[in-house]
């Protein structure tokens, strides 16, 4: 019995090293190709690179406003996390916490709403961000994504863990909703919040659809934009835009890197599969 726990072990661990092989060989080619001359690239690719050079990076900020492109994006990620997170919150203490006539079928409509395709949306959007003199403005970029339906749902699950026990004794002490909101609730679904934090800034930060329709100007531009527009009609520098690549992938990883604990128990707390 010990010998067969230990073989199953080590094919268990052989699967998931396989596995783990399988999915990081991409980032790693990536990372490869931004390290390797254009030419070699296209003569004899290599898994390490004979002669690693960092033209590539030295080329995409020289060629594009890169920096500025960054910050766009990682200004626009981070106040579509701090709003989402305050519009969510506080919808999901109301379905949450609070009774009233109908709270089912409107949390139920409310949900419905994450299945209508952005597609859809991008007219009628469109209209509305020209009406109010919006286009081409970082406030048009954002207004859209100000309120997350699923943002809603998962901090709904998270508030539905604590106990209401804890909601009358603050009560009794006196305390009202926003009191009991802001300082029992809330620092009771930590987790969720941070998992909500990372989803919301991965979705922002690779955001393309929208800003593509809502952005012209070049300085305005956000990643997924610029990384676009690197890709030529006739021929493209690989090796630039996969250090275009590089760069747009490491704040997403420092940020999963640093709520990793938070993220793994906000998904086993709220109930998510």
């Amino acid at each position: 019995m010990p010998r067969a726990t230990g073989v199953r072990s080590w094919v268990l661990w052989l699967v998931v090293a396989a596995g783990a092989l399988v999915m990081l060989f991409p980032f790693w080619w990536t990372l490869v190709s931004s390290l390797t001359d254009q030419t070699a690239l296209g003569q004899s690719p290599s898994l390490i690179p004979d002669n690693p050079t960092m033209s590539a990076y030295r080329e995409l900020f020289s060629r594009t406003p890169f920096a500025r492109v960054v910050l766009n994006s990682l200004g626009l990620a981070l106040a579509t996390v701090v709003i989402q997170i305050a519009t969510s919150s506080l919808a999901a203490y109301a379905f949450s916490r609070l009774e009233f006539r109908g709270r089912p079928v409107v949390f139920a409509a409310y949900l419905a709403t994450m299945m209508i395709p952005m597609q859809v949306l991008l007219v009628p959007l469109f209209v509305q961000m020209k009406s109010w003199g919006l286009v081409d403005t970082y406030l048009g970029v954002l207004l859209p994504s100000t309120v997350s339906a699923f943002g809603v749902f998962l901090l709904r699950q998270a508030m539905n863990a604590v106990p209401r026990e804890l909601d009358e004794a603050a009560t009794i002490d006196g305390a009202g909703h926003l009191r009991i909101f802001a300082r029992v609730v809330m620092p009771l679904i930590r987790p969720a919040i941070a998992t909500f934090a990372v989803l919301s800034f991965m979705s922002s930060w690779n955001a393309f659809l929208w800003p593509l329709v809502i952005l012209r100007s070049e300085e305005l531009r956000t990643l997924p934009l610029a990384l676009a527009s690197l890709v030529g009609q006739y021929a493209t520098d690989w090796n630039v835009l996969m250090a275009g690549s590089v760069v747009s992938i490491l704040p997403m990883l420092a940020l999963y890197i640093l709520a990793q604990r938070h993220v793994v128990a906000g998904i086993a707390g709220t109930g998510l599969k």
